[in-house]
C-alpha cells in the first residue's frame, strides 16, 4: 500500500533515505549504486534538472513484493534500517529538499528495500518499501508462536 509520494528537485546528486537522525558523514557510494548504515541508505538520482519521484510503500508481506512498474526499477539496497522514532526521511544529502513521513507509525527496525530506474547512474523513480512490522514485533511473534507449540 502506497503510503507517500512526492516528486522533489534535488540540490545534490546524492539522496539520503531513512531516519530522521543525523547522516553519518562516513557513509559514502564509492561507485556502487547504494551505500547503507544502521540508519540510512543513500542513492545516487538526478540532481537540478528533473522531479525526483519517490515513493513509499507499506508492505504488508515483509518487502517481498514489488508494487507498480517492477520490471523497470532495480532493486539497490535490501537490508534493515533502525527508525528510532517511527519516521523515515528522504531528501538530498545537504538537507536542502527533504520530506518525513510519520505514518510508520512504532519506532523501531524494519526491513526496507529500495529501487530505483538507473541503478548505475542518475535515478529519477526511487520507491522504498518498508515493511510493516519491526524486527522486535516478527522476533515476538516467534517466540509467542515457539511457546505454544511448546504446550
Amino acid at each position: 500500500m502506497q503510503i507517500a509520494g512526492i516528486e522533489l528537485y534535488v540540490n545534490h546528486p546524492v539522496m539520503a533515505l531513512g531516519s530522521t537522525e543525523w547522516i553519518p558523514t562516513t557513509l559514502a557510494l564509492n561507485g556502487e549504486p547504494a551505500a547503507a548504515c544502521d540508519t540510512h541508505v543513500i542513492v545516487r538520482v538526478q540532481a537540478q534538472v528533473v522531479l525526483v519521484k519517490v515513493r513509499v510503500f507499506i508492505d504488508q508481506g515483509g518487502a517481498n513484493d514489488l508494487a507498480g512498474n517492477a520490471d523497470a526499477l532495480s532493486t539497490v539496497f535490501d537490508g534493515h534500517l533502525l527508525l528510532n522514532d517511527g519516521r523515515f526521511v528522504m531528501g538530498d544529502v545537504i538537507g536542502q529538499s527533504r520530506f518525513t513521513t510519520s505514518l510508520l507509525g512504532m519506532p523501531g527496525r524494519r526491513r526496507v528495500r529500495v529501487a530505483v530506474d538507473d541503478p548505475k547512474g542518475q535515478a529519477r523513480v526511487v520507491d522504498i518499501f518498508i515493511s510493516s512490522e519491526t524486527v522486535f514485533e516478527i522476533c515476538r511473534v516467534s517466540l509467542l508462536k515457539r511457546s505454544l507449540s511448546l504446550r
